[in-house]
């Protein structure tokens, strides 16, 4: 069986895309959360991880012997091994914008993911007030990211951004959490998608863990002293 390992669900945005793919689409796998205590070198977590990937980060899928430690390349492992389940649109145009489209959430919107750490738990209304006060890269970002959502959802008749789920709607899940927690302004049809995305069993049962988790990290708190 596929074995996901994965850090705080609370927390970790780059596990989540991932778990999510993998729950929505009912693939069979086996979690392994490693706790993020620290990021330092000697730490628990970076000494659990790396005996699993010498990146030292998460997520990791093992299948076998095998280990992906990248969020892009596990998605893509999965639509080879399962092309049953569909996670790339059909549509040999639609397959390649999507795939644009979760490289460009992969490597960019640095503006919205700095200043916005994902924190399910959290009500973060008035700091993401502040925050779109005064950081103008984020509403850069969430600009561009409104403008790629209405295309997309419009040219593919949603509900979800090609149509049905696929691997981009994994990817720009955590993406949804933060535009939610934070309250930051987006179109109706933005907040709808967010609201659906929010409401797929695979999101549901993430948000459902993290809120469970009860664990306070101070150095993934920005904003927080406490709970």
């Amino acid at each position: 069986m596929l074995k996901l390992y994965i850090g705080n669900k609370n927390y970790s945005s780059w596990s989540m895309r991932p778990w999510v793919l993998l729950k929505q689409s009912s693939i069979p796998f086996e979690e392994v959360m490693v706790r993020f205590d620290s990021f330092d070198p000697s730490s628990s977590f970076k000494t659990t991880i790396q005996a699993v990937n010498p990146t030292g980060k998460v997520p990791a899928l093992m299948d076998d012997d095998l280990v992906i430690g990248d969020s892009l390349a596990i998605a893509e492992y999965l639509a080879e091994q399962f092309p049953e389940k569909k996670l790339w649109p059909a549509d040999k145009a639609a397959r390649a914008r999507a795939r644009s489209v979760c490289a460009d959430m992969h490597s960019g919107f640095t503006g919205l993911r700095s200043n916005c750490p994902m924190n399910i738990e959290a009500d973060l209304t008035n700091t993401g007030a502040l925050l779109w006060r005064d950081k103008p890269a984020l509403r850069a970002d969430v600009d561009r990211l409104v403008a790629m959502w209405e295309g997309l959802l419009s040219e593919h008749c949603g509900p979800m951004l090609f149509g049905e789920f696929s691997i981009a709607d994994a990817f720009f899940a955590p993406v949804c959490m933060r535009l939610s927690n934070y309250a930051l302004p987006v179109p109706p049809t933005i907040a709808a998608y967010v609201s659906r995305v929010k409401a797929l069993p695979g999101v549901k049962a993430w948000m459902d863990e993290a809120l469970a988790e009860k664990d306070f990290l101070d150095f993934e708190e920005p904003y927080r002293l406490s709970r």
